[in-house]
């Protein structure tokens, strides 16, 4: 069976929500993105030439409902497309309208963890019109794809088992921490030089899910440090909600801050990443997720009522896995 680690990259994101006006805000006037709001009932927000790199459709989850991936090649393509018909995975072939609000030729979509469904492209579409993108140096993507995704989950090893059966996934290291005031161990996986593009956190001996959405965090990478700081400014002048004050990680030693997007889950901004080298690296384990800084904001007391309520209906609520 052939290796395609390195032939895969975050490409987009897919975001169910009734907050456009503060999604606007939010996107282009604090983070800095690009906005496409032509189209009735959908939001695009671009880091680059690509013509979508988040699609905003209207509906009341407020949550992400769908992570795009770019397959390099056709070959690799096929690869999975025979990975998950092996595995007896349903796969259904998106539709031209679907495709074009994504900015790509065709896609193929199915099911992943906990109902976020997973999909796989092979050409995006580009514009080589200006962007009008409040960043000095704009934002890395490219091969490492648009950043990562950081999810909770009830299974970790079968989540973690899920994307190294699909896209030979590999353990980056792991992470202890005391969040919230509970233990978690965190995983980091990647499938290209991004040190990861998915990381895995799970409650230490405890079957909870303390988070809301699917997602607990999206990160984008810019290229200048002063897009970080800049962007951190307007966050917070524009009084959006800031989860973790700037600080720089053990792991991968990205400088960032998070941020708390109007549908609730955080968005992490970051700056200089290590890039992988395959050659030597070996997996680790780190005691906390930050070398300094990521100071948490202080939470309400509704809150904090509002996560144990979530952890509390966690326990009995099954966490649609998908057998790989």
């Amino acid at each position: 069976m052939p290796d395609i680690f390195g032939q895969v990259h975050l490409g987009y994101v897919v975001i169910e929500t009734e907050k456009f006006g503060d999604w606007r805000r939010f996107g282009r006037d604090a983070i800095g993105m690009h906005c496409d709001d032509a189209l009735p009932d959908v939001l695009r927000f671009r880091l680059d030439a690509q013509r979508c790199r988040f699609l905003l459709q209207r509906g009341p989850a407020e949550d992400v409902s769908a992570l795009g991936w770019q397959v390099d090649d056709h070959g690799s393509f096929d690869e999975i497309l025979a990975r998950l018909t092996g595995h007896g995975v349903p796969l259904v072939e998106g539709g031209a309208e679907a495709a074009a609000l994504r900015g790509v030729e065709r896609f193929v979509r199915f099911p992943g963890h906990n109902g976020l469904a997973q999909e796989i492209f092979t050409c995006a579409h580009t514009d080589d019109a200006p962007t009008a993108m409040a960043t000095g140096g704009g934002f890395v993507t490219g091969a490492a794809g648009l950043g990562h995704v950081a999810i909770v989950s009830k299974q970790p090893e079968r989540l973690h088992d899920y994307y190294r059966t699909l896209f030979d996934a590999r353990l980056s290291d792991f992470i202890n921490d005391t969040i919230g005031g509970l233990k978690f161990k965190i995983r980091f996986l990647r499938v290209n030089e991004r040190h990861h593009s998915v990381a895995i956190a799970a409650v230490n001996r405890l079957p909870i899910n303390p988070i809301r959405t699917r997602v607990q965090h999206l990160n984008i990478q810019v290229a200048d440090l002063d897009d970080l700081t800049e962007s951190y400014r307007r966050v917070t002048e524009l009084g959006f909600g800031m989860a973790l004050d700037v600080g720089q990680h053990t792991n991968d030693r990205e400088l960032s801050y998070y941020a708390v997007s109007p549908s609730g889950f955080e968005w992490e901004v970051g700056w200089n990443p290590l890039v992988v080298d395959e050659d030597v690296w070996q997996p680790s384990t780190h005691e906390g997720i930050s070398i300094w800084g990521h100071t948490p904001a202080p939470r309400s007391i509704p809150e904090l009522i509002d996560q144990l309520k979530t952890s509390a209906r966690s326990l009995t609520r099954d966490e649609a896995t998908v057998a790989v």
